[in-house]
């Protein structure tokens, strides 16, 4: 997993996205279509065709980093293509890495309390 801090920004580059390109190819999409600095130390996920695929690229202040995570049964949920980009939390990118609905989580178990 990457160790992204609080404070950083996560960006979903809504629609879809050709997942043969690597960190070059999406970091020029982040400056051209998104217009956002690729190099700013914000993440920037994208989603392939058939959603089941997302690529994550960062830039830490050393080097690019990418990510790239591919569900075995589901898809990722995404906002509408009419969106153009859209700012969510980091605990958010971490409920859809998982697999959950980033939008509106729910507690599936509560653990009884003690005693």
């Amino acid at each position: 997993m990457i160790p992204v801090p609080s404070n950083v920004r996560v960006w979903l580059a809504v629609g879809r996205t050709d997942m043969r390109r690597g960190m070059n190819g999406l970091a020029l999409q982040v400056q051209e279509t998104l217009k956002r600095d690729p190099h700013a130390g914000d993440l920037f996920v994208f989603r392939g065709r058939s959603g089941d695929m997302i690529k994550i690229i960062w830039h830490d202040g050393l080097g690019m980093s990418l990510y790239a995570k591919r569900l075995e049964k589901g898809r990722f949920i995404w906002p509408s293509p009419a969106d153009g980009v859209v700012a969510i939390s980091p605990a958010q990118l971490a409920y859809m890495l998982d697999g959950i609905d980033w939008r509106s989580p729910r507690h599936t178990f509560r653990p009884k309390s003690a005693g």
